[in-house]
């Protein structure tokens, strides 16, 4: 065996050894955040959900022995007899543990501990389908709960249909103790369909789905799911008849439990990611945010009174609507293992108000669809805040301007990359102006260069700055030129910049829709794809990037021609730095946010040739040096100022 060959096993070596050791601290940190989370839950006396963080947990390690006897004392506690099994390991992470997806005749053995629903805990789980021509749901006979939502019109980036949730991990149902003190999860519980002989199949008038929980002691659980034409929005009402026999007399509200993993739709996970997290609407206010702090892999948080609660990703969500608000709720949100399908773990355990009587009724509505910002805003729900514009003069640029524009040029061209090139047209042809008038601007601060180098010949000295300084706005005063007149026009158009940068990511107008070489304008633009991952930049090579940054380049170097360089030496390096900075960040983006900005660059490249034909410097420079020649008018507010100086001194020669 040569030297060469034992280097090289040496390396192999050391680089597995690294990776485990890596994936081990990642895992190791995973299962501290929610050990951790379970713990408080469990000291707080919230077993259910301590019951459920300590799952998870064992996705992350599933021999850990600690975990899994706390497991199998709160299955005691709960009525769930049966010992947890070690975690599924074959799904990454915490996505699936076994515990969670087996049947109950594994996971419930001491049916009494149910009280009057026992007879419900045992069952063979169905499937009932409920579709009109934009959506179908499957609800499964265990929980009576929808199983999983497919989106017709759409496809998954590897063509698959898109699912928003589907499996056995997901949670929907209520959570109340009896009044004999038994713990029930309607989740758990097996409900049967009313009158269904086949799928119901929604063509021009609502349709409804009954799901039903019957006890022997006459008291059911009826969920009613009503699907309408062409609608993503569904009614979902609960009705509890002769509850009121099995719940204690002061009961005023019930747990409602909602958890899902939302799976990864898009080619870009890291930008897919990004918009991926959980609003809620807090009632009577505004849309709120649930923060992910980068460092934290687990976010909680509590609220009161909410509208509506909201499980997003890029381009679509899944949203539990109140008819008039929820009591309460405590939400949380998990990051997936990267490695994973899933992109986050999210779970709401809200409060619904309940009402003692024979039959009572619960209204909700639920929207299963896609981040549309004209479809969800007609519902007049603030929906729309799902759809991230941005923030302030930000977001009013994209609803009240550009949205409306791209709505209207997409009435009439189907082809989304004519439409962005039409829209970036529009744009600068109404900035024209503002670009005109900085490049006059720049004009004047390049003829007058040599007058300022004059001025620091003449005050050469380092202690002469001041004097320097003085002497230089005094010059531009009476040539009449503002140094910063090429800054405002450029600052005014900066919002501009900000809102398409948010504008074309959250576009699913743009999803999956094709132009040139990009297959997908929503996501990037690959043209190559690399053996390896360089930080920041990726994996691949975007084109519409790579022309973005040399665009870019290009005209910003034709719009501070020299002039003004020497001054500043750091703004050459920041010219060509700045370009290349963008380029490692936006390689990931949406390749119609990186066209846009090619296109802008390469029209304002067009408008500053225009602008150089018809503005002569010579011209420039003779109106200057009259300007100069001219007695400087001093100002309103510059004479009373000066008035006011005098008078001051006056006052104090008199004293």
């Amino acid at each position: 065996m040569d030297k060469n060959t034992i280097i090289g096993i040496v390396l192999i070596f050391l680089i597995f050894l690294g990776f485990s050791v890596y994936n081990n601290q990642r895992t190791g940190k995973f299962f501290k955040a929610e050990t951790e989370y379970a713990d408080s839950l469990y000291t707080a006396g919230d077993y259910d959900e301590a019951r459920e963080a300590y799952i998870r947990a064992l996705g992350y390690r599933p021999k850990d022995q600690t975990t899994i006897s706390r497991v199998t004392e709160l299955n005691s506690k709960l009525g769930m007899s049966q010992p947890v099994q070690q975690a599924d390991t074959t799904i990454a992470g915490a996505d699936a543990v076994a515990v969670r997806s087996q049947s109950p005749q594994q996971l419930f053995t001491d049916t009494t501990a149910f009280g009057a629903f026992s007879g419900n805990v045992k069952g063979e789980n169905e499937f009932f389908t409920i579709e009109n021509d934009k959506i179908i749901l499957t609800v499964a006979s265990r929980g009576g709960r929808i199983y999983s939502v497919l989106l017709k019109d759409y496809k998954t980036f590897d063509s698959l249909p898109v699912i928003l949730f589907d499996g056995d991990s997901t949670v929907f149902g209520y959570k109340f103790f009896t009044s004999d003190n038994k713990a029930i999860r309607t989740n758990d519980l097996f409900f049967k369909p009313v009158d269904y002989t086949e799928p119901i199949i929604v063509n021009d008038r609502p349709s409804v789905l009954t799901m039903s929980l019957t006890t022997e002691t006459g008291t059911s659980i009826e969920y009613l799911y009503t699907l309408h034409p062409g609608e993503y929005m569904v009614d979902f009402e609960t009705r509890f008849i002769a509850l009121g026999s099995v719940v204690p007399q002061n009961t005023t509200s019930l747990a409602f439990d909602w958890k899902m993993y939302v799976p990864q739709q898009e080619k870009g996970r890291q930008n897919e990611e990004t918009y991926t997290g959980l609003k809620y609407k807090v009632n009577q206010e505004g849309v709120e945010d649930l923060v992910v702090r980068q460092k934290k892999d687990v976010e909680t948080s509590s609220l009161l009174r909410t509208d509506w609660i909201a499980y997003k990703d890029q381009f679509f969500s899944s949203v539990l609507i109140a008819e008039d608000y929820f009591l309460n709720a405590f939400i949380s949100s998990t990051k997936a293992d990267p490695t994973s399908m899933y992109l986050r773990y999210f779970e709401s355990e809200i409060g619904i108000a309940y009402t003692q009587a024979e039959t009572s009724t619960v209204k909700m509505k639920m929207f299963f669809g896609p981040n549309s910002f004209t479809l969800l805003k007609k519902y007049d729900m603030e929906l729309e805040e799902l759809v991230f514009l941005g923030r302030n003069i930000i977001r009013w640029i994209n609803q009240y301007i550009i949205i409306p524009i791209f709505n209207f040029l997409d009435n009439f061209i189907i082809n989304y990359g004519l439409i962005i090139l039409i829209l970036t047209l529009l744009i600068k042809v109404v900035l024209f102006p503002l670009t005109h008038r900085s490049f006059i601007s720049q004009a004047k601060m390049r003829v007058m260069k040599p007058m300022v180098d004059e001025l620091a010949k003449k005050f050469p000295k380092q202690e002469d700055a001041l004097k320097k300084q003085q002497a230089t706005m005094e010059l531009y005063k009476k040539a009449g030129v503002s140094p910063m007149g090429g800054c405002l026009p450029m600052m005014l158009q900066m919002p501009i910049l900000f809102a398409m940068f948010r504008f074309f990511p959250a576009s699913i107008e743009l999803r999956q829709q094709s132009f040139l070489w990009a297959d997908d304008l929503s996501t990037y633009d690959s043209i190559l794809s690399l053996p390896f991952t360089i930080p920041m930049y990726g994996d691949h090579v975007s084109l519409f990037t790579l022309l973005m940054t040399v665009s870019t380049i290009i005209s910003t170097k034709i719009s501070n021609p020299m002039g003004g360089q020497e001054q500043m030496p750091g703004m050459k390096a920041m010219m060509y730095m700045m370009p290349v900075m963008f380029m490692l960040i936006l390689n990931n983006f949406s390749a119609g946010l990186t066209y846009y900005y090619f296109l802008a660059n390469v029209i304002s490249i067009a408008q500053t040739e225009i602008s150089r034909r018809f503005v002569s410097e010579n011209e420039i420079l003779r109106k200057i040096e009259e300007n100069r020649k001219k007695p400087v008018v001093k100002s309103k507010w510059q004479a009373r100022l000066e008035a006011a100086a005098k008078q001051r001194g006056y006052k104090a020669g008199k004293k």
